[in-house]
């Protein structure tokens, strides 16, 4: 029997919790094996992504407020997982960067999830990845957005 488009939204719904709960939980597994917050972890994954950062941009892309970015920077430094290094466009400007020492103490801990997903995307179409991927980019965006509503809210 066919659901109506109440049903898969209330589905939606849940489901969404359910993956936003793992997605948390899983997270702070990994952070508290590294010894960082979940939050630090996941600035550590973006700056492995994207490569150095100035802290406005990692404002931009954590959804999070000047003083708390500033904060968080210093724990990473402290903790030895990044630097502050001068920008070699702009030498007046500091980006931050992920110690490049700690890449290999990384890949082991996400291996095995990794290697999970690869097995799980191979179930789906092209076109099935290309709507999963349209909602992932999407909902991260409202998030991202929802993030700094309530940072910059807090800081006020």
């Amino acid at each position: 029997m066919e659901r109506s488009r109440g049903e898969l939204l209330v589905e939606l719904g849940e489901a969404g919790r359910d993956h936003s709960n793992a997605a948390v939980m899983y997270h702070a597994a990994i952070s508290a094996r590294m010894g960082l917050s979940p939050v630090e972890e996941k600035t550590l994954d973006l700056l492995q992504r994207s490569g150095a950062l100035s802290a406005g941009e990692l404002g931009e892309r954590t959804g999070l407020a000047p003083a708390s970015v500033s904060g968080l920077v210093d724990r990473l430094e402290r903790k030895g997982f990044a630097r502050r290094v001068k920008d070699p466009q702009d030498r007046r400007r500091t980006n931050v960067e992920i110690d490049p020492s700690i890449e290999g103490r990384l890949a082991p801990l996400f291996a095995p999830f990794a290697a999970k997903l690869a097995d799980l995307y191979a179930d789906y179409s092209d076109a099935d990845l290309a709507v999963i991927l349209d909602f992932l980019h999407r909902s991260a965006g409202i998030q991202r957005e929802a993030t700094r509503a309530l940072t910059e809210a807090t800081e006020e």
